[in-house]
């Protein structure tokens, strides 16, 4: 949108290690960092003109804020990449429309007991939200779906209870990822997905209920000496839910997928080196 004069591009090193399969990341960011006061009408109009959806990761955050008013004014779809809290992200989430979280940020943001607790919290103090997605890593992810019709007269269930008995039907030798979601039924149209037609009340002790849906998927299974590299896998997990956004991928078909293109990110040195291209065999199921 702009280009600082005599500005600093951020970048980071990251060193892998091979025997334990962990990085470090050390980051020099960039400066100057941009102000809102640098935004103008006709820039954040030449940004926002034509698109499907807003994306951010709570950095510069007073000037993200800027954008995400006026995305909301345009009735934009917002995404926030909540890794960890930050100054400024409150006020982001009030405008979003899907969160993806990481594995620690719903209890650490609502102090919740579990995370399928914290994700219930979530959905029930930001009403926009339509669903929130947690990344579990080799395990897979949880998504809390929002429901646009109340179901006040719907079964109700604990999410605690409703997650245990999904968990028991993971299907964990599978090395394609899958997805699973409450009140299952079997389709034959969703690859590596069993997938639901209704809606629950889904409840969590002192926090309170929304009605709507829980889908657990689990993660592609790597073997050992595929495994190369993880940097840039929960980016390009993001990434491809933001696909499955513009694309109309319903969640059930939109979780597997957004496995198996972290999957594919795994297999060699680097956040981009290995991510496949959209015509690649192995999303041919999606």
């Amino acid at each position: 949108m702009l280009v600082a004069e005599d500005g600093k591009t951020p970048f980071t090193y990251i060193i892998v290690d091979n025997q334990t399969k962990t990085r470090t990341c050390i980051h020099t960011p960039g400066y100057p960092p941009m102000s809102p006061e640098e935004l103008t009408k006709e820039n954040l109009s030449a940004a926002l003109d034509g698109a499907d959806i807003v994306y951010f990761d709570v950095r510069l955050h007073d000037t993200a804020l800027v954008v995400a008013q006026e995305a909301s004014q345009r009735k934009i779809p917002i995404l926030i990449d909540a890794e960890k809290k930050r100054e400024g992200l409150a006020e982001l989430l009030n405008f979003a429309s899907y969160v993806v979280c990481s594995t620690k940020f719903p209890q650490a943001w609502t102090g919740a007991s579990s995370i399928p607790v914290a994700l219930v919290s979530m959905l029930s103090r930001l009403p926009l939200i339509k669903f929130v997605i947690v990344t579990l890593g080799e395990k897979g992810c949880l998504m809390l779906e929002r429901s646009m019709i109340d179901a006040f007269e719907a079964e109700e269930i604990d999410v605690e209870a409703l997650l245990d008995s999904l968990e028991k039907k993971v299907e964990q030798s599978s090395h394609t990822p899958n997805c699973i979601t409450s009140k299952v039924e079997q389709s034959s149209h969703t690859p590596n997905c069993i997938t639901s037609k209704a809606n629950l009340r889904i409840s969590a002790d002192g926090v309170g209920s929304i009605s709507g849906r829980l889908l657990l998927g689990a993660a592609e299974v790597i073997p050992p000496d595929e495994l190369i590299d993880t940097t840039g896998a929960g980016d390009a997990f993001i990434g491809a839910v933001l696909y499955g956004l513009c694309t109309s991928m319903p969640p059930e078909r939109m979780l597997p997928f957004a496995a198996q293109v972290a999957g594919c990110g795994c297999r060699g040195l680097g956040a981009r080196s290995s991510l496949p291209c959209r015509t690649d065999p192995r999303l041919a199921d999606y």
